[in-house]
């Protein structure tokens, strides 16, 4: 590509050599960090500019970009598909795009630099802020960027800001509520459980309650900060904390989860369009701090209140008054309603009112309570065992946060399983309704009973249910049921039913390639004679295969894992598969140009171990660029030796394979000494 002959008007050169920055960030792994990034560095040398990449992962940012370089650049073009904080950078033209733009069309980029728009971090006329989105790399959001992933990709990746910092405000209030009640509670009279007032564990349980009451606005405030940056971050606070205090707009219930994601959302796009308004010059600088969050709060909140808070209160009336006209109705059609309320919002409007109307009828008619304490665990106990059942389909962190709901349902904490339905809901909320609806019918059918307002297997276990079996067997089956749905849901969404969001994702550095190499193995043997060892000797002639047999990606991952266990490394092939189809579960391993690294951390192996080999007719791994994967490595080792070690081998194959004749060499060699002879090139 030749520079343009007509630039368009900007405050970088119109020709000669530019002086460029670019930062690269993929959320799953080291691969498109690093193609993006050599790709930008070869097209800047064709094209006879300096460029300096600085590359993000999960263990920070390498090859740094200082003040003196930002300073000094003409421009900075962000390839990521994660947030990058673009402060730094203000005054500066800045393109921003997803990192798969950086793989497919760097030279392009390095054109478009020219007239990308200069960043203001407050907004304004020209700024990044004032047509796109700060904070939501890789969305195509900023004007000019083009090439991300669309609208969709800007939603999905704000919900899942919120959710991940709203997920520790959920594990330590519920908790810490779990173990006061727990530790603390005395049995009444009448069956439950009371802390004193000015106990310890009243403090205890306290200090869990704040952590409740935060997360709301905290998932608001959050995915209001992931669309719009920091001045979002006020206004979808405030914004959440009015959507779940239902007395600001003459409710009983708040909104719950899904009014913050309301706000949220809300919040974002007021403060976005605020910073496209023109303002003068004078009055930018004060407009992150003050203008755009004491208008945009004020703005959410009022709307909020005057607007979309009404209803919530007609909707708690109303279904107040009509689950009063079904109680003499059918038991098991009343407990499946009040089940599939009490599992809808899981906080929320709907579930206040299920709930309340059984606790408002505790004492005359006591099997609506019985019906409602059935239903109330499910969503937290189903979705911490499709954890358990899938665990694969879950990254680490839902996990504990799948253990987490398990002790919450317990105790009758129906928002444990707030975080799941917040990432899925398509999925989660529709299973957590199916299990709730189930629960609530058997336990109306059974008559079973509850003297308490409150639910979950911890009111039997304190004596306040009549009828125990079956209301152990109501919350079993309902359970069982959520689960069930939710990762036949998920798997159906395959691969992309997961969050998205990885866990331990695996990035890598330019400079790890020159850290300590360890490992056995020693030089190879072919026909040409001794060539070096391959990867530290992890790569054998014996983890070669020429052709594989395999035609689906999870049947090849199968070969590729037996084709590791002749090395006399790995000691359960099974495991291995699994650990690397979790990995793919995170996000695909096809690096796209017919290539893919499937990869696990797993003690299933004894050290680590390489393996190569081809498909002729190739195999669909989900590469960005759709192309069938040809050449496949498949990289084990054990996690105590998945620090540097993994990421060394990772960083070689990575920058090696992006070599057009190397792939070349590697397609066409025929024999496993001469594939071995390609091969020793990594270094």
């Amino acid at each position: 590509m030749t520079p343009s002959a007509d630039p368009p008007a900007s405050t970088t050169p119109s020709g000669g050599r530019l002086r460029l920055l670019a930062v690269t960030a993929c959320p799953t792994g080291i691969a498109h960090t690093y193609m993006a990034a050599e790709k930008l560095q070869q097209a800047a040398e064709a094209l006879g500019h300096e460029i300096k990449v600085e590359t993000q992962g999960s263990i920070g940012a390498e090859n740094a970009l200082t003040d003196d370089d930002v300073g000094r650049a003409d421009g900075v073009i962000v390839a990521a598909d994660k947030d990058v904080d673009l402060s730094r950078f203000a005054g500066k033209r800045v393109l921003v795009v997803g990192v798969a733009e950086g793989i497919h069309h760097p030279g392009e980029l390095i054109e478009r630099v020219r007239a990308a728009p200069v960043y203001q971090p407050g907004g304004g006329p020209g700024g990044v802020g004032s047509g796109g989105v700060p904070g939501a790399v890789g969305a195509g959001a900023v004007p000019g960027g083009g090439g991300g992933r669309g609208g969709r990709g800007v939603v999905y990746k704000a919900l899942m800001n919120g959710v991940s910092y709203m997920i520790p405000f959920v594990v330590v209030g519920g908790l810490l509520i779990a173990v006061s009640l727990a530790l603390g509670g005395e049995p009444r009279p009448d069956g439950g459980l009371v802390i004193p007032d000015g106990s310890f564990w009243k403090h205890v349980f306290d200090i869990g309650d704040i952590g409740f009451k935060l997360m709301i606005p905290v998932l608001s405030g959050y995915i209001a900060y992931a669309i719009a940056d920091r001045p979002a971050l006020v206004p979808g606070m405030i914004g959440g904390w009015i959507a779940n205090t239902g007395a600001l707009y003459d409710s009983s219930s708040g909104a719950g989860f899904i009014g913050a994601i309301v706000t949220g959302f809300l919040a974002g796009y007021v403060v976005l369009w605020i910073k496209r308004v023109p303002v003068p010059r004078f009055v930018r600088p004060v407009m992150p701090v003050i203008v755009i969050p004491v208008l945009a709060t004020s703005v959410v909140g009022l709307f909020f209140i005057y607007v979309l808070g009404r209803p919530i209160s007609w909707l708690f009336e109303h279904l107040t008054t009509w689950l009063g006209s079904l109680t003499g109705a059918s038991a098991a059609v009343l407990g499946m309603v009040l089940g599939l309320m009490i599992a809808f919002d899981m906080g929320g409007p709907v579930n206040k009112t299920a709930f309340l109307f059984g606790a408002g009828l505790v004492s005359q008619n006591p099997e609506v309570m019985g019906m409602c304490a059935a239903a109330i665990p499910v969503p937290p106990l189903g979705q911490g065992l499709a954890t358990l059942l899938r665990r694969r389909l879950f990254d680490e962190q839902e996990r504990e946060t799948g253990l987490a709901a398990l002790f919450m349902g317990f105790f009758g904490i129906t928002e444990g399983a707030i975080p799941f339905a917040a990432a899925r809901p398509a999925r989660v909320i529709p299973a957590n309704m199916l299990g709730g609806a189930v629960a609530g019918a058997i336990a109306g059918l059974a008559g079973v009973t509850d003297s308490v307002p409150h639910g979950g297997p911890v009111v039997a276990v304190l004596g306040a249910v009549g009828g125990v079996p079956m209301f152990v067997i109501a919350v079993a089956v309902g359970a069982v049921v959520t689960a069930l749905t939710t990762v036949t849901l998920m798997a159906w969404g395959a691969p992309t039913a997961g969050r998205g969001l990885p866990a331990g994702g695996v990035v890598g550095t330019a400079g790890s390639a020159g850290r300590g190499r360890t490992g056995a193995g020693g030089p190879v043997r072919t026909e040409a004679g001794v060539v070096p060892e391959v990867l530290s000797g992890y790569l054998t002639e014996g983890t070669v295969r020429q052709e594989l047999a395999a035609g689906r990606k999870d049947a090849a991952i199968r070969e590729m894992a037996e084709l590791l266990a002749t090395s006399g490394k790995v000691r359960d092939v099974n495991a291995l598969v699994t650990a690397a189809l979790a990995r793919e579960d995170l996000g695909t391993t096809g690096l796209g140009e017919e290539i893919a690294v499937p990869h696990a951390k797993t003690d299933a192996v004894t050290a680590p171990v390489v393996g190569f080999a081809r498909s002729r007719e190739g195999i669909d791994w989900g590469a960005l660029d759709g192309s069938p994967a040809r050449l496949i490595f498949m990289i084990a080792v054990p996690e105590e030796a998945a620090g540097d070690e993994h990421l060394r081998i990772l960083a070689l194959l990575a920058r090696k394979l992006l070599d057009a004749g190397f792939r070349e060499r590697l397609s066409q060699a025929t024999g496993t000494d001469a594939v071995m002879t390609v091969l020793a090139e990594i270094r």
